[in-house]
């Protein structure tokens, strides 16, 4: 009886331990953090968009976030030009944009939404074509890829893996 319950138990700890890692990465989740790098020319700070695919796979993607000078505003008042709030998002579907569409918005459109109270509304990922050229770098609030090859390959994962959550760190 002892070794029966004892089997049980070895059982039961075996079994977590080679599940806990599914478990822990199930669902393919994107990280955003400020990181200490800057856009040379415009002094854009660089924020790090990380896509956690599983245990083993993680891609990375350069973004702004908020205009160079407002990275200190705050980020729950709409108009404020400050990166986005820390918290969770909830991550939309991967949309073309248009010609009657701001070009400032690139060709591609993913929509974010906090799961928390804020101030702030109309948010996403799209790439920023203006990023480290001109007075335009950076975004209004969102967050806006600074490579048009890395923007085409996030929207493919995202749609290819569901990726449905956004965790925005600092």
């Amino acid at each position: 009886m002892l070794w029966s319950g004892m089997r049980g138990v070895w059982m039961a700890t075996v079994i977590s331990i080679v599940l806990s890692p599914a478990i822990a990465f199930a669902e393919p989740q994107l990280t955003l953090e400020q990181t200490a790098r800057r856009l040379p020319q415009t002094g854009d700070p660089i924020w790090l968009l990380s896509l956690q695919l599983n245990a083993d796979t993680v891609k990375h993607f350069d973004a702004v976030s908020g205009r160079a000078h407002r990275q200190d505003a705050n980020r729950h008042q709409t108009g404020s030009l400050a990166p986005l709030p820390p918290g969770t998002y909830s991550v939309g579907d991967v949309e073309p944009l248009g010609p009657t569409d701001p070009a400032e918005l690139g060709p591609l459109w993913i929509g974010i939404e906090p799961l928390f109270a804020t101030g702030r509304g109309h948010l996403g990922i799209h790439l920023d074509p203006s990023a480290n050229q001109n007075a335009n770098s950076g975004t209004l609030g969102c967050i806006g890829l600074v490579n048009p090859e890395a923007m085409a390959e996030l929207a493919e994962l995202i749609q290819e893996e569901q990726v449905r959550t956004l965790r925005v760190m600092n």
